[in-house]
Protein backbone atom coordinates (compact mmCIF):
# COMPACT_ATOMS: atom_id res chain seq x y z
CA UNK A 1 0.00 0.00 0.00
CA UNK A 2 1.13 3.52 -0.68
CA UNK A 3 0.70 6.40 1.69
CA UNK A 4 -2.56 8.29 1.17
CA UNK A 5 -2.20 11.99 0.45
CA UNK A 6 -4.55 14.37 2.21
CA UNK A 7 -4.15 17.23 -0.21
CA UNK A 8 -2.88 19.55 2.51
CA UNK A 9 -0.15 20.92 0.24
CA UNK A 10 -2.66 21.50 -2.54
CA UNK A 11 -4.96 23.38 -0.17
CA UNK A 12 -2.08 25.47 1.08
CA UNK A 13 -1.10 26.32 -2.48
CA UNK A 14 -4.66 27.26 -3.32
CA UNK A 15 -4.83 29.52 -0.30
CA UNK A 16 -1.93 31.54 -1.69
CA UNK A 17 -4.03 32.42 -4.73
CA UNK A 18 -6.79 34.06 -2.71
CA UNK A 19 -6.66 37.84 -3.28
CA UNK A 20 -5.16 39.71 -0.37
CA UNK A 21 -8.19 42.01 -0.43
CA UNK A 22 -10.21 39.16 1.00
CA UNK A 23 -7.95 39.20 4.07
CA UNK A 24 -8.06 42.95 4.77
CA UNK A 25 -10.65 45.69 4.65
CA UNK A 26 -8.37 48.16 2.86
CA UNK A 27 -6.99 45.76 0.27
CA UNK A 28 -3.50 46.84 1.27
CA UNK A 29 -0.85 44.10 1.24
CA UNK A 30 0.73 45.69 4.31
CA UNK A 31 -2.42 44.99 6.36
CA UNK A 32 -2.17 41.20 5.94
CA UNK A 33 -1.03 39.49 9.17
CA UNK A 34 0.63 36.09 9.57
CA UNK A 35 -1.48 33.37 11.18
CA UNK A 36 -1.09 33.31 14.96
CA UNK A 37 1.01 30.51 16.41
CA UNK A 38 -0.67 28.09 18.81
CA UNK A 39 0.19 28.81 22.46
CA UNK A 40 3.40 27.08 23.49
CA UNK A 41 4.72 26.75 19.94
CA UNK A 42 7.18 26.39 18.41
CA UNK A 43 8.14 23.67 20.91
CA UNK A 44 11.53 21.93 20.71
CA UNK A 45 12.35 18.73 22.57
CA UNK A 46 15.21 16.24 22.48
CA UNK A 47 13.88 12.72 22.90
CA UNK A 48 16.19 9.70 22.94
CA UNK A 49 18.83 11.64 21.02
CA UNK A 50 16.44 13.03 18.40
CA UNK A 51 15.86 16.79 18.47
CA UNK A 52 12.50 17.85 17.06
CA UNK A 53 10.74 21.18 16.71
CA UNK A 54 6.96 21.31 16.55
CA UNK A 55 5.36 24.42 15.04
CA UNK A 56 1.91 23.13 16.00
CA UNK A 57 0.44 20.04 17.70
CA UNK A 58 0.46 16.85 15.58
CA UNK A 59 -2.97 16.13 14.13
CA UNK A 60 -2.69 12.47 13.07
CA UNK A 61 -0.74 10.50 15.66
CA UNK A 62 -0.30 6.73 15.69
CA UNK A 63 0.61 5.10 19.00
CA UNK A 64 2.45 1.79 19.18
CA UNK A 65 2.34 -0.02 22.55
CA UNK A 66 -0.35 0.29 25.17
CA UNK A 67 1.30 2.71 27.57
CA UNK A 68 1.77 5.33 24.85
CA UNK A 69 -1.89 5.01 23.87
CA UNK A 70 -2.97 5.44 27.48
CA UNK A 71 -0.79 8.55 27.95
CA UNK A 72 -2.56 10.11 24.96
CA UNK A 73 -6.03 9.15 26.23
CA UNK A 74 -5.29 10.33 29.76
CA UNK A 75 -4.39 13.74 28.33
CA UNK A 76 -7.65 13.91 26.38
CA UNK A 77 -5.98 13.59 22.98
CA UNK A 78 -8.32 11.06 21.34
CA UNK A 79 -9.10 13.44 18.49
CA UNK A 80 -5.38 13.63 17.64
CA UNK A 81 -5.14 9.84 17.16
CA UNK A 82 -5.25 8.41 13.65
CA UNK A 83 -4.56 4.89 14.91
CA UNK A 84 -3.16 2.62 17.61
CA UNK A 85 -1.32 -0.69 17.70
CA UNK A 86 -0.13 -3.40 20.07
CA UNK A 87 -2.07 -3.81 23.33
CA UNK A 88 -0.51 -6.00 26.03
CA UNK A 89 -3.82 -6.33 27.88
CA UNK A 90 -7.07 -4.39 28.18
CA UNK A 91 -7.05 -0.61 28.35
CA UNK A 92 -8.33 0.79 31.64
CA UNK A 93 -12.13 1.01 31.82
CA UNK A 94 -12.04 4.82 31.87
CA UNK A 95 -10.31 4.77 28.46
CA UNK A 96 -12.47 2.12 26.76
CA UNK A 97 -14.95 4.41 25.05
CA UNK A 98 -12.25 6.69 23.67
CA UNK A 99 -10.05 3.75 22.66
CA UNK A 100 -12.89 2.04 20.80
CA UNK A 101 -13.32 5.14 18.64
CA UNK A 102 -9.72 4.98 17.34
CA UNK A 103 -8.78 2.69 14.41
CA UNK A 104 -6.51 -0.25 15.27
CA UNK A 105 -3.74 -0.20 12.67
CA UNK A 106 -2.41 -3.64 13.64
CA UNK A 107 -2.79 -6.19 16.42
CA UNK A 108 0.95 -6.00 17.04
CA UNK A 109 3.43 -3.77 15.19
CA UNK A 110 2.27 -2.66 11.74
CA UNK A 111 4.45 -3.01 8.68
CA UNK A 112 5.94 0.23 7.42
CA UNK A 113 3.41 0.26 4.59
CA UNK A 114 0.46 -0.19 6.98
CA UNK A 115 1.82 2.53 9.21
CA UNK A 116 2.11 4.94 6.29
CA UNK A 117 -1.40 4.02 5.14
CA UNK A 118 -2.74 5.62 8.34
CA UNK A 119 -1.23 8.88 7.05
CA UNK A 120 0.36 9.90 10.38
CA UNK A 121 2.25 13.09 11.05
CA UNK A 122 3.54 11.68 14.38
CA UNK A 123 4.35 8.17 15.64
CA UNK A 124 4.70 7.49 19.36
CA UNK A 125 6.42 4.22 20.34
CA UNK A 126 6.53 2.64 23.77
CA UNK A 127 9.46 0.26 23.33
CA UNK A 128 12.59 0.50 21.19
CA UNK A 129 11.19 -2.42 19.16
CA UNK A 130 8.53 -0.05 17.81
CA UNK A 131 11.22 1.62 15.71
CA UNK A 132 13.32 -1.35 14.61
CA UNK A 133 15.30 -0.44 11.52
CA UNK A 134 15.14 -4.06 10.33
CA UNK A 135 11.35 -3.80 10.16
CA UNK A 136 11.58 -0.57 8.18
CA UNK A 137 10.06 1.58 10.95
CA UNK A 138 13.17 3.44 12.14
CA UNK A 139 12.74 7.02 13.27
CA UNK A 140 15.09 8.04 10.48
CA UNK A 141 12.88 6.37 7.87
CA UNK A 142 9.82 8.08 9.29
CA UNK A 143 11.57 11.45 9.25
CA UNK A 144 12.36 10.98 5.55
CA UNK A 145 8.62 10.58 4.99
CA UNK A 146 7.98 13.82 6.87
CA UNK A 147 6.73 12.06 10.00
CA UNK A 148 7.87 13.16 13.46
CA UNK A 149 8.27 10.57 16.21
CA UNK A 150 8.76 9.97 19.92
CA UNK A 151 10.08 6.99 21.91
CA UNK A 152 9.03 6.50 25.53
CA UNK A 153 11.99 7.55 27.72
CA UNK A 154 12.34 4.04 29.18
CA UNK A 155 13.15 2.81 25.66
CA UNK A 156 16.48 4.63 25.63
CA UNK A 157 17.27 5.07 29.34
CA UNK A 158 20.96 5.12 30.24
CA UNK A 159 20.26 4.93 33.98
CA UNK A 160 17.54 3.44 36.20
CA UNK A 161 14.11 4.85 35.40
CA UNK A 162 12.14 6.47 38.21
CA UNK A 163 8.78 8.14 38.72
CA UNK A 164 10.46 11.43 37.75
CA UNK A 165 10.85 9.94 34.26
CA UNK A 166 7.12 9.19 34.21
CA UNK A 167 6.43 12.84 35.00
CA UNK A 168 8.84 13.91 32.27
CA UNK A 169 7.19 11.61 29.74
CA UNK A 170 3.71 12.93 30.44
CA UNK A 171 4.84 16.57 30.50
CA UNK A 172 6.75 16.33 27.22
CA UNK A 173 3.83 14.64 25.46
CA UNK A 174 1.53 17.30 26.90
CA UNK A 175 3.81 20.05 25.58
CA UNK A 176 4.05 18.37 22.16
CA UNK A 177 0.26 18.49 21.82
CA UNK A 178 -0.25 21.90 23.41
CA UNK A 179 -1.89 20.57 26.60
CA UNK A 180 0.90 21.05 29.13
CA UNK A 181 -1.67 22.27 31.68
CA UNK A 182 -3.39 18.86 31.57
CA UNK A 183 -0.04 17.12 31.97
CA UNK A 184 0.91 19.25 34.97
CA UNK A 185 -2.47 18.55 36.56
CA UNK A 186 -1.95 14.80 36.11
CA UNK A 187 1.55 14.99 37.63
CA UNK A 188 0.22 16.85 40.68
CA UNK A 189 -2.41 14.15 41.19
CA UNK A 190 0.16 11.39 40.80
CA UNK A 191 2.44 13.00 43.37
CA UNK A 192 -0.40 13.21 45.88
CA UNK A 193 -1.32 9.58 45.30
CA UNK A 194 2.28 8.42 45.81
CA UNK A 195 2.61 10.50 48.97
CA UNK A 196 -0.54 8.90 50.39
CA UNK A 197 0.75 5.40 49.59
CA UNK A 198 4.12 6.16 51.18
CA UNK A 199 2.39 7.36 54.35
CA UNK A 200 0.39 4.14 54.64
CA UNK A 201 3.52 2.02 54.09
CA UNK A 202 5.69 3.93 56.56
CA UNK A 203 7.58 1.72 59.02
CA UNK A 204 6.75 -1.54 57.25
CA UNK A 205 9.56 -4.06 56.70
CA UNK A 206 10.53 -4.32 53.04
CA UNK A 207 9.82 -7.72 51.48
CA UNK A 208 12.20 -9.23 48.94
CA UNK A 209 10.32 -9.62 45.64
CA UNK A 210 10.93 -11.75 42.56
CA UNK A 211 9.07 -10.59 39.45
CA UNK A 212 7.88 -13.44 37.25
CA UNK A 213 7.02 -12.27 33.78
CA UNK A 214 7.34 -15.59 31.95
CA UNK A 215 9.75 -18.37 31.13
CA UNK A 216 10.33 -22.08 31.68
CA UNK A 217 14.00 -22.96 31.25
CA UNK A 218 14.90 -19.54 32.62
CA UNK A 219 12.89 -16.86 34.37
CA UNK A 220 12.19 -13.66 32.48
CA UNK A 221 12.17 -11.05 35.23
CA UNK A 222 12.44 -7.34 36.01
CA UNK A 223 15.91 -5.89 36.48
CA UNK A 224 16.95 -2.61 38.06
CA UNK A 225 16.83 -0.37 34.99
CA UNK A 226 13.07 -0.13 34.40
CA UNK A 227 10.27 1.68 36.22
CA UNK A 228 9.18 -1.67 37.67
CA UNK A 229 12.08 -1.54 40.10
CA UNK A 230 11.02 1.90 41.37
CA UNK A 231 7.41 0.73 41.67
CA UNK A 232 8.47 -2.23 43.84
CA UNK A 233 10.62 -0.07 46.12
CA UNK A 234 7.89 2.56 46.56
CA UNK A 235 5.41 -0.23 47.35
CA UNK A 236 7.57 -1.47 50.22
CA UNK A 237 9.51 -4.21 48.50
CA UNK A 238 13.02 -4.96 47.30
CA UNK A 239 13.54 -6.39 43.83
CA UNK A 240 15.93 -9.35 44.18
CA UNK A 241 17.27 -8.65 40.68
CA UNK A 242 17.69 -4.89 41.16
CA UNK A 243 21.41 -5.36 40.49
CA UNK A 244 20.72 -6.41 36.88
CA UNK A 245 21.32 -3.38 34.63
CA UNK A 246 18.34 -4.01 32.33
CA UNK A 247 14.62 -3.30 32.44
CA UNK A 248 13.88 -6.99 31.88
CA UNK A 249 16.26 -9.93 31.67
CA UNK A 250 16.52 -13.71 31.84
CA UNK A 251 17.67 -15.21 35.16
CA UNK A 252 18.45 -18.78 36.08
CA UNK A 253 16.15 -20.58 38.48
CA UNK A 254 19.19 -21.29 40.64
CA UNK A 255 19.66 -17.54 41.09
CA UNK A 256 16.00 -17.19 42.05
CA UNK A 257 16.48 -19.84 44.75
CA UNK A 258 19.70 -18.20 45.94
CA UNK A 259 17.96 -14.82 46.39
CA UNK A 260 15.19 -16.33 48.58
CA UNK A 261 12.35 -13.99 47.61
CA UNK A 262 9.62 -13.57 50.21
CA UNK A 263 7.00 -12.63 47.62
CA UNK A 264 6.53 -13.22 43.90
CA UNK A 265 5.00 -10.58 41.67
CA UNK A 266 3.35 -12.19 38.64
CA UNK A 267 2.85 -10.03 35.55
CA UNK A 268 -0.52 -10.71 33.96
CA UNK A 269 -0.71 -10.53 30.16
CA UNK A 270 -0.83 -12.68 27.05
CA UNK A 271 -2.17 -16.19 26.56
CA UNK A 272 -0.69 -17.69 29.75
CA UNK A 273 -3.02 -17.02 32.69
CA UNK A 274 -2.00 -16.02 36.20
CA UNK A 275 -3.30 -19.40 37.44
CA UNK A 276 -1.05 -21.23 34.98
CA UNK A 277 1.97 -19.17 36.01
CA UNK A 278 1.30 -19.84 39.71
CA UNK A 279 0.96 -23.57 39.04
CA UNK A 280 4.24 -23.63 37.12
CA UNK A 281 6.03 -21.99 40.06
CA UNK A 282 4.36 -24.04 42.79
CA UNK A 283 4.96 -27.34 40.97
CA UNK A 284 8.67 -26.73 40.29
CA UNK A 285 10.70 -28.93 42.68
CA UNK A 286 13.67 -26.56 42.34
CA UNK A 287 11.67 -23.79 44.02
CA UNK A 288 10.21 -25.69 46.95
CA UNK A 289 12.50 -24.05 49.54
CA UNK A 290 11.87 -20.51 48.32
CA UNK A 291 10.01 -18.61 51.09
CA UNK A 292 7.46 -17.12 48.67
CA UNK A 293 6.60 -20.60 47.38
CA UNK A 294 6.41 -22.12 50.86
CA UNK A 295 4.02 -19.38 51.99
CA UNK A 296 2.22 -19.09 48.63
CA UNK A 297 2.77 -15.35 48.77
CA UNK A 298 1.90 -13.88 45.38
CA UNK A 299 1.05 -10.44 44.06
CA UNK A 300 -0.32 -9.71 40.59
CA UNK A 301 -0.12 -6.68 38.31
CA UNK A 302 -0.91 -6.31 34.60
CA UNK A 303 2.24 -5.90 32.51
CA UNK A 304 1.00 -2.48 31.43
CA UNK A 305 1.27 -1.34 35.08
CA UNK A 306 5.03 -1.98 35.06
CA UNK A 307 6.06 0.41 32.30
CA UNK A 308 6.70 4.15 32.13
CA UNK A 309 3.15 5.35 31.68
CA UNK A 310 0.19 6.83 33.50
CA UNK A 311 -0.55 3.60 35.40
CA UNK A 312 2.67 3.70 37.41
CA UNK A 313 1.48 5.69 40.48
CA UNK A 314 -1.64 3.53 40.83
CA UNK A 315 0.53 0.42 40.42
CA UNK A 316 2.50 1.43 43.50
CA UNK A 317 -0.70 1.63 45.55
CA UNK A 318 -2.00 -1.69 44.22
CA UNK A 319 1.26 -3.51 44.88
CA UNK A 320 1.70 -1.99 48.34
CA UNK A 321 -1.75 -3.30 49.29
CA UNK A 322 -0.81 -6.82 48.14
CA UNK A 323 2.58 -6.87 49.83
Amino acid sequence: MSRRHTGIRALAAAALLVPLAACSSSGSEGDAKPAAKAAGFPYTVTNCGVKTTYDAPPKRAVTMNQHTTEVMLELGLKDHLAGTAYLDDKVLPKYEKAYDSVPVVAKEYPSYEKLLAANPDFVYGGYASAFLAGDGRSREALAKSGIKSRLNVEGCAKKPVSMEDVYREVREVGSTFGVRDRADKWVSGAQRELAATAEKSKGRKALSVFVYDSGDKTAFTAGGRGIGNDIIERAGGHNVFAHVDKSFSDASWESVVKNKPEAILILDYGATTVAQKKKRLLDDPVLQDVPAIKNKRFAVLPLSDMVTGVRAPEAVRKLAAQL
